[in-house]
């Protein structure tokens, strides 16, 4: 009998789940909306049926499935499988997850951060592939992350490692969602990118983004970038911004952990070659000196929206 196994990416408002076989070939994949109120049984429920829906697409049964792998927002910790708490996950306090969807399914179940999960996707089928030392670094609303060294997950004494995104860049700098001051989400998640065009337009800076302000009531990082690239100066200097906090956390990154290569995914490399060849520069330029012919390589992730369940699902391949 075949086995296949089940990679589930859980965000804040939506789940992404797929079917792939012992090889990684992810075979079938659906996406079901979901609610940051929902409670931890119904998810557990929504997650069961879906699955079982896509089972049913790809012509498989709940039988052939040998594991599953979860990746979910934290902080959470692989070793007990229980997510302590989780801002996008507002019922969720000290809930044994794993354990939840392992009885549903009855199948085993291995439970990793999401950001963790969508590294170890790149590390093992995309711009990692066969890397033993990496670092992944998403840019979405926030800022996430995940470090692999010496071909292994870091985790820390409780698997809350590798919260990259609340590296201190510019101590005393801006306020952070984490209530510390000058992470680098605050400055280049695509919801600060925009935030700080938007208040840069609320102090009269002036720009071809306020007529976006005024006809949409916000504006986007997609829109700082797209006017950046037409010549717009505030975009200008807040793409640079952006850039030069991504820089800054690389060179942080080489001198902890000296990897090979360091990855970027999520939204914002949408963006293409201008944002990449933009934080290479200031990588550069903020460097050590002797430390510039290290060969780290930084570079765009490959898997895109599948890395999450992909990831998942390679985490979840060994269990019995």
């Amino acid at each position: 009998m075949q086995r296949f196994i089940l990679g589930i990416d859980i965000g804040g408002t939506s789940i992404k789940i797929g079917c792939l076989d012992l090889n990684l070939k992810l075979i079938g994949k659906t996406s079901e909306p979901n609610s940051g109120d929902i409670e931890p049984q119904q998810m557990v429920e929504n997650i069961f049926s879906v699955s079982n829906r896509l089972l049913r697409q790809c012509k498989i049964s709940l039988e052939q499935v040998k594991s599953v792998g979860v990746g979910a927002p934290g902080p959470l910790d692989p070793k007990t499988g229980i997510i302590q708490s989780a801002p996008n996950l507002k019922t969720f306090r000290k809930t044994p997850f794993r354990d939840m969807i392992s009885a549903r399914f009855g199948r085993p179940v291995f439970l990793e951060n999401d950001a963790n999960a969508a590294c170890w996707g790149e590390r093992v089928a995309g711009s990692g592939s066969g890397i033993n030392d990496m670092v992944f670094l998403t840019l979405g609303t926030g800022v996430g992350g995940g470090i692999v060294a010496n071909g292994q997950i870091v985790h820390g004494t409780s698997g809350e490692a590798a919260e990259l995104g609340h590296i201190i860049i510019y101590p005393d700098g801006r306020l952070c969602g984490c209530g510390q001051k000058g992470c680098v989400e605050a400055y280049a998640s695509a919801s600060a990118t925009a935030a700080r065009a938007a208040e840069a337009l609320q102090q009269g800076t002036k720009s071809s983004l306020k007529k976006v302000l005024e006809k949409n009531g916000k504006v986007t990082c997609k829109n700082v970038f797209e006017h950046a690239e037409k010549g717009d100066e505030l975009a200008k200097q807040i793409v640079e911004q952006t850039a030069e906090a991504l820089g800054l956390v690389c060179v942080s990154l080489l001198h902890i952990t000296q990897p090979q290569k360091i990855i970027f995914g999520g939204g914002m490399v949408a963006a293409g070659q201008v944002l990449l060849d933009r934080i290479r520069y200031y990588f550069k330029q903020h460097i050590w000196t002797i430390k510039q012919e290290d060969n780290v390589e930084i570079c765009f992730a490959t898997l895109g929206e599948d890395a999450g369940i992909i990831g998942a699902a390679a985490l979840a391949r060994g269990m019995q």
